[in-house]
């Protein structure tokens, strides 16, 4: 049974995958198919990969398994399973991306952009506590929603977002991304966890925390 409703829920995301594909952010396709390949001479550079002969591709380069298998959370409880080019070749070129996020209770996927992809999350299971934050321009307004079950929420193209698990439960929930190569800036690791780091100073100053605050947040991440 629950084999079924994971399928479903993935017929559900292949729709979205499809209507992201018509408002794409990557450059638009010039042929059929450009299954990705590392070795430089065997195709051509096209639209960030390159190309193998179209006429020598195959069922497993539009293909992939295993996201019905939960992932292994990390220290802030949330994995996040990509499907992207890298694991299906057959994507290069086509614009979509998904991903399976994996929630502990009270597990967080924390403030982060994707700077080439809008993001549509369906919850699969469990209650998430979702949101954006718009620009400066917008005056930095947070918008923000708890899904259950069934619910659906996006997120727009590099506006900084998160999710939350608010109930007592795992939840998990799928995603589709209008880039095949998206990116993720997580905005704690980028701004505390750079190499070399940020001078402490400037941060304390721009954050308007104490030094020390801004050494050790420097330090753990």
């Amino acid at each position: 049974m629950k084999r079924v409703h994971f399928l479903s829920a993935f017929a559900y995301l292949a729709v979205a995958l499809a209507f992201s594909f018509a408002s794409a952010s990557d450059p638009g396709p010039l042929q059929d198919i450009c299954v990705a390949i590392d070795d430089i001479k065997e195709g051509v550079f096209v639209n960030g990969k390159f190309c193998r002969d179209p006429k020598l591709a195959k069922a497993e380069d539009f293909f992939t398994s295993g996201l019905n298998i939960p992932g292994t959370p990390n220290a802030l409880g949330v994995n996040v399973t990509t499907v992207n080019v890298d694991r299906i070749r057959g994507l290069n070129t086509l614009g979509i991306s998904a991903v399976r996020i994996d929630y502990v209770p009270y597990g967080q996927n924390p403030p982060h952009t994707h700077p080439r992809a809008t993001e549509i999350l369906f919850v699969l299971e469990g209650t998430l506590y979702v949101g954006f934050v718009t620009s400066n321009q917008l005056n930095n307004t947070l918008i923000a929603k708890v899904l259950k079950k069934g619910d659906v929420f996006v997120f727009p193209i590099g506006l900084i977002h998160f999710q939350f698990n608010i109930g007592k439960t795992n939840a998990v929930a799928l995603a589709a991304l209008s880039s095949q190569n998206p990116g993720v800036i997580t905005i704690a690791d980028s701004t505390f966890g750079a190499d070399p780091p940020i001078n402490p100073d400037f941060l304390a100053k721009a954050f308007q925390l104490d030094p020390a605050v801004v050494k050790a947040l420097q330090a753990k991440l």
